[in-house]
């Protein structure tokens, strides 16, 4: 079973550093793909991939990171002006940041009109699965 977890930006607001990425980290260990309102830090990300490689065993593989960011790059200077004191003072809640167990998530590909999120197939018993025939 795949399972989606939305974290909207306020249940991570009032954590420390480490305690944001403990969290979506023990999120990613449970086998979920965490679906992260706004974005970490660049030095929480880089945090955050360092704590998944201290903790990768044989049951934790690490994890796929992938942020989707809405550049507004054609937006006339006064609303990006508003969009940087918006981010100064609420946080960075805009794009979203997808986080999912290597176990599962094999790659996250991403441009501006969809996601990709590439999984591995049916794990259960270690083999591909096998064509039905016949419709069935």
């Amino acid at each position: 079973m795949l399972t989606l977890q939305f974290v909207p930006y306020s249940d991570i607001e009032t954590l420390s550093s480490v305690g944001r990425i403990r969290k979506l980290l023990n999120l990613a260990k449970e086998n979920k793909i965490v679906l992260l309102e706004g974005r970490l830090k660049k030095e929480e990300e880089a945090e955050l991939i360092r704590a998944t490689m201290e903790e990768i065993n044989k049951d934790f593989k690490g994890i796929e990171l992938s942020v989707i960011y809405p550049e507004s790059k054609h937006h006339e200077l006064f609303k990006r002006l508003k969009g940087h004191v918006i981010i100064m003072l609420l946080g960075d809640r805009n794009g979203l940041t997808i986080i999912g167990p290597a176990s599962i998530v094999r790659e996250i590909k991403n441009d501006p009109d969809k996601i990709q999120l590439l999984t591995d197939g049916d794990k259960s018993n270690g083999k591909p699965r096998k064509k039905r025939r016949n419709g069935a």
